[in-house]
Formats: structure tokens, sequence, C-alpha cells
């Protein structure tokens, strides 16, 4: 195709697309028009409905405002249902039905709370105040309820009920209290074993401590904490001081104790030792049990009262022990100084526990204070003990020259020092960190030296030397025997009972020869002849002693021997074992000789006058005088 044709082509073109630009301009402009047309009626037709959209919303929301109106005035009327029905429980009282009543008490106060939140009417003020009336009584009423039950179920605890829930080795039937168990080791073994249960007595029945505690808590929440604190308190410290004095716990003074008779106070010491295990262990421990229980949740009235219900208790229990810890010194003491001592180191752990808040720091501290100063007269009666045992002036001689009182009194007391070994040692503790063995080593020879030197000084009282060597014999014999047979051996040693193993074979062998050297003179056969070798009478063979010197002998013995048989029948050799050998050791001595010189020189004198006035005694009969020796006899008795 040529140049024209393709331009001819190309302007028809271009007027077919302007001829379709037109129509298209055209048609929009037209719809312009149309469109616009509607924006202005959709403009009057707004215009025209907006008065009823207005109306419309007013009434929906007075719809929605009647709604609440009559939701809120149901509620209203619902809380002045609840609280018509609450107030009728409340005026009937708790008595018929306690867990209804505690219930009618708290929808009261949630109306109550209620009331004070939503103040949207005129009369909100009168309900509230008439609620708050009922509320008044309706606590008032929980007083009385909780005061009437406490009171009904808290009795005295009988002695008997307390004495079975102790441990059998414990009960009186065991042990009577206030006599102290001499078998004491076998006790603490008991009192020790797995087997000393406790079974406190049941205070108040299980079933009303729940209603108890829900009284308790509607109380606090009324804010009368007060009231609820001095009900609680004055009602179960009462029964807790009768059941103690039941028991026999009373208040004793210093003064009421230095009055007392030593067997009386001993007693009460011994009762005292009872009460406290019985007071910690059971009553002490059952308030503690129900006072957390009924106070559950109300940590510090809880605990003031616990502090308050036991205080007067405690203060009359450590009183006492008070006062015995002050009283005069005197050695029986000590063994219940100990007891003491160990009843308040063994209920320790207990009372701290017991008594380990801020409002019982009082009586705890009281009872650390107790045992500490238990331990520190303990201490001082052991060293007045020494004091005694060296100073003891007792002028009471024993006249047959037996084991003195003193002597015997004073190992009984070493005895049971040991029987408190372990206790001592505890005690010697409190005072200073050192080998508590060694001291107590030391105290115990010091004692026995003490003994010793006073017994030596009380054998001075004896005119006759050889009851002297007796004495003495006699008593550090029973002093050795006693330590061999006790704890006391281990502790002083073998070497210490050597040494007084031939102190008693001393003190027998000057026995023997202070009493026996001129008996035996009168027939020692050695220095039979007279000075000079004079002339030989009745035929002697070479004696060389005269028949006069013969009969001289015999008589001089004959008046010895009678005069120690007379005597020293009467002394005493208390321990069988060592009077036999005593008197065997005699024998063997006196009888060799006599029996020699009565052989040689016997029919010298029976071959004058009189032979009968001159050889009293055969062998035989010297043995058997022999057997009568310290026997401890009177004269009438010899006589017989």
């Amino acid at each position: 195709m040529g140049v024209p044709q393709a331009m001819a082509a190309l302007r028809d073109k271009a007027a077919l697309v302007r001829e379709s630009l037109q129509k298209s301009q055209t048609i929009t402009e037209s719809m312009v028009s149309i469109l616009g047309s509607f924006d202005h009626r959709l403009s009057s037709l707004e215009t025209a409905m907006r008065p009823t959209q207005i109306r419309t919303h007013s009434i929906r929301r007075a719809h929605e405002n009647i709604d609440k109106t009559l939701k809120a005035a149901e509620a209203i009327l619902g809380r002045f249902d609840l609280t018509r029905k609450a107030e009728a429980k409340i005026l009937r009282g708790p008595h018929e039905d306690l867990e209804s009543y505690l219930e009618a008490i708290d929808q009261l106060r949630s109306n109550l709370q209620y009331f004070t939140t939503h103040k949207c009417f005129k009369r909100t003020s009168g309900i509230i105040t008439h609620a708050n009336n009922l509320l008044t009584k309706a606590i008032s009423k929980l007083e009385d309820e909780f005061r009437n039950l406490l009171t009904n179920y808290s009795k005295v605890v009988e002695p008997d009920r307390l004495f079975d829930g102790l441990p059998d080795s414990l009960r009186p039937s065991a042990t009577s209290p206030g006599k102290r168990n001499d078998s004491k080791k076998d006790s603490d073994n008991q009192k020790n074993s797995e087997n000393a249960v406790y079974t406190p007595p049941t205070l108040i029945p299980p079933r009303v401590l729940p209603l108890l505690h829900n009284l308790a808590q509607q109380m606090v929440q009324a804010g009368h904490q007060q009231q609820l604190f001095r009900i609680y308190r004055d009602t179960r410290a009462s029964v807790l001081e009768q059941s103690l004095r039941k028991l026999g716990v009373e208040r004793l003074s210093k003064d009421d104790v230095q009055k007392m008779q030593w067997e009386v106070l001993e007693a009460k010491i011994g009762n005292w030792i009872h009460y406290m295990r019985i007071a910690v262990k059971m009553l002490f421990a059952g308030e503690k049990k129900i006072c957390d229980q009924i106070l559950a949740g109300i940590d510090s009235l809880r605990d003031q009262c616990y502090a308050e219900i036991t205080a007067n208790s405690v203060s009359v229990l450590l009183s006492f022990g008070e006062a015995i810890a002050k009283s005069k010194r005197s050695p029986e003491k000590l063994f219940v100084l100990l007891d003491m001592y160990e009843i308040m180191r063994e209920l320790q752990s207990e009372i701290d526990y017991l008594f380990g808040t801020k409002s019982c720091t009082e009586m705890r501290e009281s009872a650390q204070s107790l045992t500490k100063r238990l331990a520190q007269t303990a201490q001082e009666t052991f060293g007045d003990f020494e004091e005694a045992v060296a100073k003891d002036a007792t002028k009471t001689a024993v006249l047959d020259g037996t084991v003195h009182p003193l002597t015997s009194y004073v190992i009984n007391y070493v005895k049971f020092l040991f029987d408190y070994k372990t206790t001592l040692e505890q005690l010697f503790q409190e005072f200073e960190e050192s080998d508590t063995e060694a001291q107590l080593k030391t105290l115990t020879k010091r004692i026995m030296e003490a003994l010793q030197t006073n017994l030596d000084g009380k054998s001075k009282q004896y005119k006759d030397p050889a009851l002297t060597q007796l004495f003495l014999m006699n008593n550090m014999h029973y002093i050795v025997r006693s330590v061999r047979r006790s704890e006391a051996k281990d502790l002083l040693g073998d070497d210490w009972v050597q040494i007084h193993r031939r102190i008693v074979q001393q003190h027998a062998n000057q026995y023997k020869r202070i009493s026996w050297a001129k008996v035996l003179q009168c027939v020692t056969i050695q220095g039979a002849a007279p000075a000079g070798g004079g002339g030989i009478l009745g035929g002697d063979s070479g004696s060389g002693i005269s028949r006069a010197m013969v009969k001289d002998r015999f008589k001089n013995f004959n008046a010895q021997f009678e005069d120690l048989h007379m005597r020293q029948c009467q002394w005493n050799v208390p321990d069988s074992e060592l009077r036999e050998s005593l008197r065997l050791a005699v024998a063997e001595v006196l009888l060799p000789a006599y029996r020699s010189f009565h052989k040689r020189f016997g029919p010298m004198a029976e071959s004058g006058k009189n032979p009968c006035k001159y050889i009293k005694y055969k062998p035989e009969d010297l043995e058997r005088m022999l057997s009568e020796f310290f026997e401890g006899k009177t004269c009438v008795e010899q006589k017989r």
C-alpha cells in the first residue's frame, strides 16, 4: 500500500477515535448530572429522618435505664430479704443452730458492706444503723456463747487422769512421788527408754474446738479481740491453776522452806520434780495445743493468751525451785538439788518450745535462770561437803572401835555421787569448759583425804592405843571395800586401792604389836633364864628358870590375857572376813608360843601347890577364847 493510502486510513481511524471520545464525554456529563441529583435527594432524606433517629436512641436508652433500675431494685429487695432472714436467725440466738447463726452474721456483715457502698436512696443510713445495731447484738450473743461453751467444757483435770497419762515407770504405783528412788540408775533407764510415752489429757473435747475457733474468728472480725482475750485467759488460767492445786502444787516461800523439817522438805522436793514433769509435758503442752487450735490465725492474740494463762502456774512451780536453791545449804541437800537440776535439764527443750514466743520470754528466761541457780547451789554444796567432812567435830566416839557413822555417811554420799556422774559432769560444764571426769576425780580424792584426816583426829580420843589402831583399821577397810565395789574404783584407780589396802594392813600390824607384845613376852622362852644362871628348881633340864619365875610368867600371862579378852570382846570388827583374819593373825603368833611354853614349863607349875591358879588355860582354851574377840559384846553378854 502506498503512503497516501496509509495516511488516508490513519485519518479515518483518528476521526473514529475523536467521535468515540465525544460520545464518552457526553455520557459522563449525563452521569454526573444524574448522580448530582441523587446526592441532593439523599441529603434531603437524611435531614428528614434525623428526628426519628434521635427519638429511637432515646427510647433505647430509656429501656436500658429501666432494666438497670429493675435489676438494682431486685438486688436491693434481695438484700432486704436476706437481712430479714439473718435478723430472724440472730434474734433466735446461737443455741439452736450455731452454724446457721454464724452464717447469718456473715450475711448481715455482707449486707452492711453492700448498703455502705451503695448509698443511692434516702433510707440507706437508717438501714445501715439498724444492721449495725443488729450486728452488735449478734456479737454480744456470740461472746456469751463462746464464754458458755468454753466454761462448760473446761473441766479441772483430776490427778488420776494425769497419772494415767504418765509412762508406767513414773506412775505413783511404780515410784511414789515425794520419795527419792535409791535405785536411781534403773529409774533413769526406764525414764529415758523409748517406751516413756506421755499421753496428755483431753482438756476440751475435739468436736467443740472448731466451734470455739469459729466463734473466736467472728469476735475478732467484729473488733472484739480484747473481750475474746479476757474470756479465754480468765477461763483457762483458772482451770489450769485448779488442776495443779488438786495435784498438790502449792506456793511456798523461802521462809516456808526454811521452817520445814528435812524429811518433810525432801518429800515436797520429790513431789515438785513429779509436778514439774506433769505440768510441762502434759498440762502446759495441752494448753498450747488447744490454744493453737482455737486461736489459729490470730497469732499475736494467741501467743499473749497462752503466756498469761500459764504465767501464774509457771511462777508457782519455779518459785519453789528458787526457794530451795536460795535456802541454807547443807550436805544432804546436794542430791535433791541434783535431782531438781536434772529435771530442769530434761525439760529444757520442751520449755523452750512451749514458751518460745516473745510473749513468753520472761517464763523461758526464769526457767533457764533456775537451772543455772540450781547448778551453782549444787556446786557450792559439793564444796561445803568437803569442808564439812574435814571439820566434822562429832564428839561421840564409837566405844567399840567400829566404823564411825561419819565414814559410812561419807562413803554412801560418794556412792550416790557416782549415780549422778553424768549430771555432775553437765553441772561442771555450766561454769567452765574442762575435763569434767578429772575434776570429779580430784574432788572425790579430796573428800577421801578430808575423811582420813578427820578419822585420824577422832582416833586420838581413845586412851588405848590398840583401840586407836583397830578403829583406823576398821574405817580404812570399810572405805577400801566400798570403793572396790563401786564406780569410784574406776575413777580413783587400782593404785589408790592398793595403797589404802596396805594402810589397812599397817593398822592391823600396829594393833597386834601394841596389844600382844607384853603377853607374848610372858610365854617367850628366850630370856626365860634368870640373870646369873641361878640354881635349877624342880629338876628342869637346863632351862635355867626357877619354878617361881614360871609361876610368875603364867600368872602374868593369865592376868594380861583375861584383861585383853574382857576388853577386846567388847571391841568390834564388823567385817567378818577382816575379823577372822585378825583373830587368825593373833592366833598364829600367840598359840605356838603358848604351846611351846606350856609344854616346856607347865610341869614345873603343876608340880607345886594350887597348880590351877597358874595354869588356867590349855592352848585349845585360848583358841576358843580368841574366837570371841571383836564381837562387840557388852559386859553383861560376856558374863552370860
